[in-house]
Order: structure tokens, then sequence, then C-alpha cells
């Protein structure tokens, strides 16, 4: 089979698989692409001896510079924290494509506030651009994984998903090499500095400018009673006719399963908060989903990539220009990992094994790493090149990066974008960035008091954390590959949990065979079918139609 097949859940035509559905998922995940930028060019940019010595480091203590360090990367997370939860209001009332455009405009304010700053100035105008560039992606972190799984096709909801993270690692490789080529190419001054802050603003413009041309989630529509656009965006994503017996297919699914959410939590927005109070399933599926982003935060993703020249100096590698090329290879391995992600391994081998055999792997790197660090004490080597030890040092660290990068780094994303239902698709999506920004935002504030005092232990606590995850994942969750977003309510029904995806297909390809059964056979199903109002008409019995 080749690297692009594809397990589909049904017999489904190739139109469907057209370029539209990938440039709405590219357009939308320009959001990531801002994200990952900002989380690899911060901590370069702050360690450049321009930025240091014009708001006069020198003069600080050890703690001090942490201090400043911390805060200068942690506010952006702190405002991703309360613009993911805003995003829900904005999601649920304006839609998915009024969200994305916000979320442009509100960080573009923001990038361009940081450009104000300057050594004679207080950190001040920093500060403020770093909160509300922080409230954007944090906005655009919910909103972007619910548009691009709401208009994907089952058998490549997870490639297209996987956009959104190829988004975030194409910023990052972006973000790491500005710091080298400013750092190597330019002499020391505010304009060094001050461009990788600058270059914030292009993905931003080219997504305000790319999402007015976005189409609005025909999910969404058809929650809002907008049957006639919801039908007409369908069939421009889908490249088929109405009558197609593929969008039947489709749009009874979605209504259905809206119908069933009616019923069970209602459609409005305070119902989904009533229904996480109230209904232990969901309050279950809650707390699932905003777990994922602790363990994927347990890592240490976030400590590296906001602290990558502090990480490498704890290995040995010594010089700002040093680091910076070495975190620099860092953002290419991530970067070719997610193609291999995002092209096979997502949509081929699962999420679920792939989250397992990513902690066990990075888990044992890490102990590698954090062993090398204790034995050698390479931060007291004063020859500044690295030995055998370091080499290998820096291999497992290249090694980790191999494991986490197709397996933690984007999979709980994808997770979480198909594992809810629609009426509270938009309200988990929010508790789980939320919750991947405030555990995002404690481990960079308090990355730099950790290498201080601990050392080779944060690589050792980071290890744990990631073989704890293995049993998390094993135990509690089901693998979602190819199971239609309708479905997730019975799939996370069926116990024990590494058995329910089979059972699950198994069912759905039942079902299919047993309705175009009676179709051909001319059965009440195709009563129904070819009774439709594609027009959105009423039936006589006043329930509305296809």
């Amino acid at each position: 089979m080749g690297i692009l097949s594809m397990v589909e859940d049904r017999p489904t035509p190739k139109a469907v698989y057209n370029w539209r559905v990938y440039i709405l998922a590219a357009v939308a995940s320009l959001a990531s692409c801002m994200i990952g930028y900002d989380s690899a060019f911060i901590g370069g940019t702050i360690a450049l001896d321009s930025f240091q010595s014009e708001f006069k480091f020198e003069d600080r203590s050890e703690s001090e510079q942490d201090l400043l360090s911390a805060n200068i990367v942690s506010l952006y997370q702190a405002g991703a924290f309360f613009g993911a939860l805003f995003a829900y209001p904005v999601g649920h009332f304006f839609g998915r494509k009024i969200g994305l455009l916000a979320t442009a405009v509100v960080f573009t304010l923001g990038a361009g506030l940081m450009l104000g700053t300057r050594g004679d100035r207080s950190f001040g105008i920093l500060y403020a651009g770093r909160v509300l560039a922080g409230i954007g992606v944090g906005a655009g972190s919910n909103i972007t994984p619910i548009y691009i799984s709401e208009l994907s096709p089952p058998a490549i909801r997870g490639r297209l998903v996987g956009v959104y993270e190829l988004g975030w690692q194409v910023g990052g490789l972006v973000g790491f090499w500005i710091n080298y080529g400013v750092d190597t190419t330019m002499k020391p001054s505010h304009e060094q500095w001050i461009i990788p802050f600058a270059i914030q603003i292009i993905p931003s413009g080219i997504l305000l400018i790319g999402s007015l041309f976005l189409r609005e989630s025909p999910r969404w529509l058809l929650q809002q009673g907008r049957r006639e656009q919801a039908i007409k965006n369908l069939k421009w994503i889908r490249q088929l006719p109405a009558e197609d017996l593929y969008m039947i297919e489709e749009i009874n699914g979605i209504d259905l399963a809206l119908e069933e959410q009616k019923a069970a939590v209602g459609l409005g927005f305070w119902e989904p908060f009533k229904a996480a109070g109230t209904n232990k399933v969901v309050m279950y599926r809650l707390f699932l989903g905003s777990a994922l982003f602790f363990w994927q935060n347990g890592s240490g993703i976030n400590a590296i990539n906001y602290y990558s020249p502090i990480v490498f100096k704890s290995i040995g590698v010594r010089g700002t220009n040093s680091s910076l090329f070495t975190t620099g290879i860092f953002g290419v391995v991530k970067t070719v990992v997610t193609f291999i992600w995002l092209l096979y391994l997502i949509d081929r081998v699962g999420r679920r094994f792939l989250l397992l055999i990513g902690a066990v792997g990075g888990s044992i790197c890490l102990w590698i790493v954090g062993a090398y660090i204790k034995i050698a004490q390479p931060e007291e080597n004063s020859s500044g090149s690295l030995d055998g030890g370091g080499i290998a040092a820096i291999f497992f660290f290249y090694l980790w990066t191999v494991f986490y990068t197709p397996s933690w780094n984007g999979t709980p994303w994808v997770v979480n974008s198909e594992m809810f239902d629609p009426s509270m698709r938009s309200l988990a999506q929010a508790c789980a960035a939320a919750s991947n920004w405030l555990w995002n935002f404690l481990i960079s504030r308090f990355t730099p008091q950790m290498f201080t005092k601990m050392g080779y232990g944060v690589y050792f606590f980071f290890a744990s954390l990631m073989i704890l995850s293995v049993v998390f994942v094993y135990f509690l969750i089901p693998e979602t590959k190819g199971i239609p977003l309708e479905s997730m309510d019975q799939l996370f029904e069926v116990k024990p949990v590494w058995d329910a995806h089979s059972k699950i297909l198994a069912k759905l390809r039942d079902e299919e065979a047993n309705f175009r059964h009676d179709m051909k056979t001319g059965g009440e199903d195709e009563e129904v079918a070819t009774g439709l109002h594609i027009e959105g008409s009423k039936n006589p019995k006043g329930t509305a139609d296809v």
C-alpha cells in the first residue's frame, strides 16, 4: 500500500479527497504557524547579546535574569489560556470563520505592540504585546482543529488536522533559523533582535487575508439552522452534487447526531456547561482530553522549545551561535518527522499506538541524557568542545525528538478535535486548549529556575512523567482513527478500550452494507432517502429533511 493509502469507514468517492479541503486546512493552520514561530524564536532572541546588552542584563543578578526571561516567555502563554476560553463564545455564536479572522486581528495587534519595545523604556509594552498576541493564538488553538475536523472526511481527518501541527513545525523551523541568521550575519544592534519580532506579522497577515475567503463549517451551519448554506458549502468542499449517496449519508449522519445531542445535551450556549457539570460521561471525556495536554507538556517539549539555548548549554554546547545552530538542527528534525507523521503515521498507525511508542522511547532517551549530565558534568568542561559522551548525549536528544514529534507533539490535538459530539466540541476544545496553555505557562514560567536548581534532575523529572503517560493512554484512550465524528459516543462506550476501535469499525461496516442493500432492494430506507428535499423544506411530519 502507498504512503498516502487510507482506511475508509465506507466507500468514498475520489472527488471527496480534493485540493479544496487541503487548502482550507492549510489557511486555517496559519494560526499554528504563528504559535510555532513564537515558541522557537523567543528563547533564542532574548539570548542574543544585542537584546541582553540593550536591556542591561549584565547589571542584574542570575535570579533577576531568570525572572525577566520567564516573564517575557510566559505572559504569552497566560494570554493564550484566556484566549482559548474566549474563543468558545466566538466560535459558538459567530462561527469558525469569524473566529479565525478575530484570531489574526488580535495577534497582529499584539505583534505590532512588541515592535515598539526599546531599551530606554520599561518592559511594559513588550509584556502587553505578548499578552495580546497570546490571546490571539489561544483562540486559534481552539478554533482551528475544530474547523478542520468538521470539514474533513474520516479517512484523512488525522492527516488534515495534522496540517495544523505541520504549520506549528514550519513556523518553529523558521523561528529557530531566523535567530541563527541574524546572529551570524548582523552586528549586535537594536535591529538584530527586533527583526525576529517583526517576522511574526507575516503569518498573521496571511491568515487575516486568507480567512476572508474560507468557507464556513457545514456542521456549524446545520447546528445554527442555516441548512441551505450548509449544503451549499458541503457541495463545494466535497465537489459532489447534493443528490450523491455519499452526501445524503453524510448529511443524514450530521442530522442524526444533532438530534441525539439536542435530546441528550441541547444545542444552546449554556447546555454544554450544564452537561459537563451533571453528565458523568461528558465530564469524564473532558478530563481525558484536558489530561492529554498535561502529559504532552510533561514530556518537557516546551522547556526545550522556549529555552533551547539553556538546554544545549546544560549538555555542553558553548557559545550563543553554537547553541542557536544546534537548536536549528532540532527544528529541522522536528519538521522532517512531522511530514512523516502527517503523510503516513497518523492515519495508518493510528493515535493510540503512536502515543504509547513515543512515551516509552522518549523517556529512555531523557534518562540517558540526564545520566550523562550527572556523570560527566559538562558545564564544568572548560575546553568548550564536546567529547564523545557529549556527542552521544546530543544524539539521544535528537532521538528523543524523533520519538516525541510523531506522537505527543500533534496527536493530542487530533484526538481532541474528533472525540466529542458536535454540541460539545467547541467547549471541549476550549477546555483542551486552555489546559495546554495552562501547563505550557507553568513549564515556561519555571524552566529557568528548574535548570538553575535541579540541573540534570530536570531530565529525570520529564522522563518519569513520560513513563507515567503510558499507563494513562493504555487504559483510558481508545483508538479514534477512521471513526466518524458522529460515532464517537459508541466508541467510548466499548470496554476494554484497546478493543473499542475494531468493534465499532466492524459495526459501522455492517450498518453501511445493510443501508446499501436496502437502497438496492427498494426498502424503506430508499423511500426515505428519495423523498428528501435538498432545499431544506419540511416533510409532512414537520421534521427537517436533507
